[in-house]
């Protein structure tokens, strides 16, 4: 059987929403991902194929493409948070933001696809003050300038039960029993994991979003210390939140990054707060201008 969509990133917690949405409009959905373990939660999806693969190898991009229709849609959304410093970013943001949207774009070429639907972030800029955000304004260029019908999403943080970003506060709020915080002011706009995966479904039926760049963003603007506190509050604690210094903040990230077990923090990360993760001044509030979504509140994850 061949698939409507090739959804490149399933495994995360906003592809797996996307696949559900799509399931829910009998779209057949091909799933790659490096480790099965990762996805086979999905399997209960009638119309979702599993597919074991390694995305950034070509002949296997090959295979998966093979296997759609020939007005089928390409969907990608890879995206990492951390790697190692370079200038102007390091291997693993060049190879996951702008290799692999590069080379999916030669390929889909090559197999005459034209549809592609692409992840990027709020903030996305060549000259921007973080590797993460250059990398991703490189990805962007790549996609406008590939000849396809593409579509491009800046979310802002995405919120959602099973998201890494609230969660994590959410877990050291159990731990200790005070949060330093640094960089307590830097400002985001968080959108539902839900309203996101709407956005997409939308577009790939929509030959209006063709050629059009969208920020997505939530109903509210929160400090990062609104955020802490607010994963308190999930986690059903008081914890006293104790701001610091944003020199603090970045001993802690360096500490991240070259100490034992998962990087919470790095300097990369505050480097792209330095930029409010809003919708910019003037912008145009997608998700109800152009896709007539009624934007799911931070509150919806207490309930």
């Amino acid at each position: 059987m061949k698939h409507d969509v090739l959804l490149i990133g399933g495994s995360g917690f906003v592809g797996k929403t996307i696949a559900q949405q799509l399931q829910q409009k009998a779209y057949s959905v091909l799933i790659p991902s490096r480790r099965y373990s990762a996805i086979r939660d999905l399997r209960l999806l009638p119309s979702v194929t599993l597919f074991e693969a390694d995305v950034n190898d070509r002949k296997t991009v090959q295979k998966l493409l093979a296997e759609l229709k020939p007005d089928a849609t390409v969907i990608n959304l890879v995206g990492i948070l951390h790697d190692r410093s370079a200038v102007p970013y390091g291997p693993g943001f060049q190879k996951a933001h702008v290799d692999l949207p590069q080379m999916l774009i030669e390929e889909m070429r090559a197999f005459s696809l034209k549809r592609y639907l692409h992840m990027s972030a709020l903030g996305a800029d060549l000259n921007g003050p973080s590797m993460y955000l250059r990398s991703k304004g490189d990805g962007e260029r790549c996609v406008e300038d590939s000849g396809l019908d593409w579509t491009i999403f800046r979310p802002s943080v995405i919120f959602g039960a099973q998201d890494q970003f609230i969660n994590t506060f959410v877990s050291l709020a159990k731990v200790f029993p005070v949060i330093p915080l640094a960089n307590s002011n830097a400002l985001f706009q968080p959108v539902s994991v839900n309203d996101v995966a709407k956005a997409f479904v939308i577009a790939l039926e929509d030959i209006n979003t063709i050629h059009r760049i969208y920020d997505l963003v939530g109903p509210e603007i929160f400090s990062m210390e609104d955020l802490v506190r607010f994963a308190i509050r999930k986690a059903g604690k008081s914890n006293p939140v104790i701001p610091l210094p944003n020199w603090v903040g970045y001993l802690q990230a360096l500490a991240f990054e070259f100490g034992p077990g998962p990087t919470l923090m790095s300097r990369d990360n505050i480097a792209s707060m330095s930029v409010p993760n809003v919708l910019p001044p003037g912008g145009r509030d997608a998700l109800i201008d152009d896709f007539g979504i009624a934007k799911q509140r931070l509150e919806s994850l207490l309930i």
